[in-house]
Parts: C-alpha cells; structure tokens; sequence
C-alpha cells in the first residue's frame, strides 16, 4: 500500500468517527445556523456563509468536542472524573458536559485567562485552578495532577475523540449548505487555528467528502504557533504576545496529534494583527447585530485579508467560502473597548 493510499485509508478512517460523534452528540448540541452572509457577501464580492457556533451551548463550538469525551468514557473513568487545561472555552464546554453527565471536573487555567470565561466556567459546576503563563505550561501541569489522581485528563485539541466531536460542525455544513444550494460545494472554509482541533475536525471530514474545498487555517499574528510549527516542519516553542484572541493564544504541546493532521489538511495560513481582528468584530456587531469573540474575529479578519489579495486562491470573489464563528465569549470591558475602537 503507498503512503498516499494510507493517508486516504487513515482520513475515511477519521471522517467515519466523526459521523459517529455526530449521532452520540446528536441529542444534546445545538445544530447551529450555516447561512449566507448578505452583508458580507456584497462587500467582499463572493458567497460568503457563516457557521455560528458562536450559538452553541457555552457560547462556543468547544462543548462539542468536550460533551463527546465525556460521551466514551468507561463508567470507571467517569467515576474517577476529569482534569483539563483552558484558556476559558473549552473549560467551560467541559463544565457543562460534566455537569450534564454528572462527573467531576477540575479545570486549571493559565493565570491571565478571562476572568469571563473563569465565571462561566464556575457557573457550570467545575472546580478551577490556576497554573502557569503560557496554555502549554498549564496543559503540563493538568496532566500531571490527573496522572497522579488517576482521573481522565481532556485535553483541548490533543485527543481525536474531542477532534471528531469538533469535526461534527462540517457534518452540518455539508448537510445543510447541500440544502440550500444546488451543487453543494464549498470553495473555501476559514478556521482560526490554536491548537488546531478545531480545523483538524472540520479539514478531515470536508477533505473527505470535498475534497476540492480549500482548507484555511487563521491566527493572531501575536500568537501563531501552528503555522509557524508547520512552516519549521516540528512543533516550536515561542513566546505568545496578548491577543484578542485568547481562545487561540499559547503553545502547542510536544506530540500532538493536530499537527501531522494541520500539516497534512491545511492549505493556507492567514496570520492577523489585533487593529484588523478588533475591527472585524466590530463590523460583525454592526453588519449583523451579534456578539463575537476575539477567536471568531481572527477568521473574520483573515476573510477580509484573503479578498484584498486577489491573487489568492481562491480569493473571495466570486467563491463561495464558508467561515466558523467559533465563539463569542468575551467579557464586557473588552467588547467596550473593542466597540470604541480602544481594544
């Protein structure tokens, strides 16, 4: 068998699990909204369509892969409960996947996270902690307590039940982008990338049953570990500046299994300074009248950077692209700030 035939053997592999992850998670997600965007599509001169897991319980597409965890654990493993590192998101989706299925979590988060995401992710139940500056830093050390404790240790993006959990969002893309338009194709999708669970999730499943579609992958310029590691052909170790983007700030753990599948699914990478990031959220909230987060504009941004360049492919004329909206929690003052043109 070649490595070609493999690596098509390896991803029907993974676009199956993700189908299943979709009927286990079934009953519980939100099928969140993938529609034609009219503002953006008139002024970037494309189809442009949104997925608005920013709508999804939580606030954000991490319950997603967080719920369907907690879905194939053993009883004993349940019983023994949950550790996990977070900047905010995917804490609070395991917070509220552990409280829907009544197991114990403790969520260590880096010391500068969101205080609005550490409440939210109180408010569902789970113990937090906080450890270390960078989210790299904070995954080591969760690790560490749940090997000691003998609980499960969930990582954000490191562990491919929770990437097929986030690959059911392009289950719904194509499911519902093939009843609204004749073809249903995809020219283009735009994730932003932190760990890369998230891309790595949608990039399987579209490649698999779309395999024209173009697969690209956005960061805050202040924090682009995952392209800068799959440029240096290995995972690196850098220092993250803030960003609006705390959702996707931080490094990458040591061997982690988002980065064969980025390097193999992504096509392109968009990295996005913080005026273009704040000011795609602000014309989110004008333009659409919804609440984003930092994550959520970086792909925004990375829209808007790939229709100025007209030599990109595809760029955004005339294709229709779709772009994921993965959350919008974001704590008041930030969203002032951002609003006024200050953040």
């Amino acid at each position: 068998m070649t490595d070609d035939s493999s690596q098509l053997r390896e991803r029907a592999q993974l676009a199956a699990s993700i189908l299943d992850a979709r009927d286990r998670l079934r009953a519980h997600v939100r099928r969140t909204p993938f529609d034609r965007s009219l503002p953006l599509s008139a002024r970037l001169g494309g189809e442009v369509w949104l997925k608005d897991e920013h709508l999804q319980h939580t606030g954000s597409f991490k319950a997603r892969g967080a719920l369907h965890k907690i879905l194939t654990l053993s009883p004993i493993q349940r019983a023994q409960g949950v550790v996990a590192a977070s900047s905010g998101n995917h804490g609070a989706g395991l917070a509220w996947a552990c409280r829907l299925q009544g197991v114990r979590a403790v969520i260590f988060v880096p010391e500068q996270a969101s205080p609005a995401k550490v409440a939210m992710i109180e408010r569902y139940g789970a113990e937090v902690r906080h450890e270390g500056v960078d989210g790299v830093d904070t995954e080591a050390h969760a690790r560490a307590v749940a090997e000691r404790d003998g609980s499960t240790y969930v990582s954000p993006y490191n562990d491919l039940d929770v990437i097929c959990g986030q690959g059911t969002i392009a289950v719904e893309i194509v499911e519902q982008l093939t009843a609204q338009v004749p073809d249903g194709v995809l020219d283009a999708i735009v994730v932003a990338v932190g760990g890369g669970g998230l891309i790595a999730g949608i990039a399987a499943y579209l490649k698999h049953v779309m395999p024209t579609v173009r697969v690209i992958g956005a960061l805050p310029a202040n924090s682009p570990v995952m392209a800068e590691s799959v440029a240096a052909g290995r995972i690196i170790t850098r220092t993250s500046f803030p960003t609006l983007s705390d959702g996707t700030a931080g490094g990458i753990e040591p061997g982690a299994v988002t980065f064969p599948l980025c390097q193999a699914l992504v096509d392109q990478w968009i990295q996005v300074d913080e005026g273009a990031i704040a000011a795609s959220m602000r014309r989110y909230v004008e333009e659409h009248h919804q609440v984003i987060e930092g994550a959520a504009g970086v792909a925004l941004a990375a829209l808007e950077r790939l229709a100025e360049s007209g030599d990109a492919a595809p760029s955004v004329h005339g294709a229709r692209v779709g772009v994921v909206l993965c959350g919008a929690n974001i704590s008041t003052s930030t969203l002032v700030d951002v609003l006024q043109g200050t953040g």
